[in-house]
């Protein structure tokens, strides 16, 4: 049937970033700490690990134990933010993993990620990559498309509006401290939320 995949997103969410921490982390390095892709690829790790020792096997729990893995392992505000978008995912797609139930848990895990960090779009953040992948899914799910269609929609979105940040100036997180100087830099967060999309259309089966 087709659907989402939990754990193979989390596996392939974690490939991903492994692939591409160094770059994430030259990202942080001009606007933050300089350890956003060495903190995601450890944390991604250690969810991949929790994945093989545990029998977890429904989507909820998956996502639920790998907010409580990246909470525990991510540093700095990521961890918590990744952490509360997979619980306030999980408690929706318990209600099933189609593209409509996909999309309404992306939505949850959206604004979980909004609430906890009280950024907003166009605040330079991973915000301005997951905001326009929820709605890009809405619409999707409105026009009855399939959800390999409506997956793609939403990666062109979250990669579009991870590219939109770059001359934003950066309102919330450490980046905000530049000030004007933020801008011309793409934002890391919004560089790996897109990567969480784009493993969620490679996993989507």
């Amino acid at each position: 049937m087709p659907g989402l995949d939990a754990a193979a997103w989390v596996r392939t969410f974690a490939t991903l970033i492994d692939e591409h921490a160094e770059e994430l982390t030259a990202l942080d390095a001009a606007v933050g700490d300089a350890d956003h892709g060495t903190n995601m690829r450890r944390g991604m790790a250690a969810a991949v690990a929790a994945l093989d020792d545990c029998a977890a096997d429904s989507p909820a729990d998956i996502c639920k134990q790998t907010a409580m893995v990246l909470i525990r392992t991510i540093g700095g505000a990521s961890g918590p933010l990744y952490g509360t978008f997979f619980l306030r995912f999980a408690g929706v797609i318990e209600k099933g993993s189609d593209t409509a139930d996909f999309a309404r848990a992306f939505r949850a895990g959206l604004d979980g990620v909004i609430a906890r960090g009280k950024a907003e779009l166009g605040d330079k953040t991973m915000v301005d990559a997951l905001a326009p992948a929820a709605d890009a899914l809405d619409r999707s799910v409105t026009a009855a498309a399939s959800g390999a269609q409506a997956l793609d929609a939403a990666v062109v979105a979250a990669e579009s509006g991870r590219d939109a940040t770059t001359p934003l100036v950066a309102r919330k997180g450490r980046a905000s401290y530049l000030g004007e100087r933020s801008a011309g830099h793409q934002d890391p967060g919004a560089t790996s939320a897109a990567l969480l999309v784009r493993a969620a259309r490679e996993s989507w089966r």
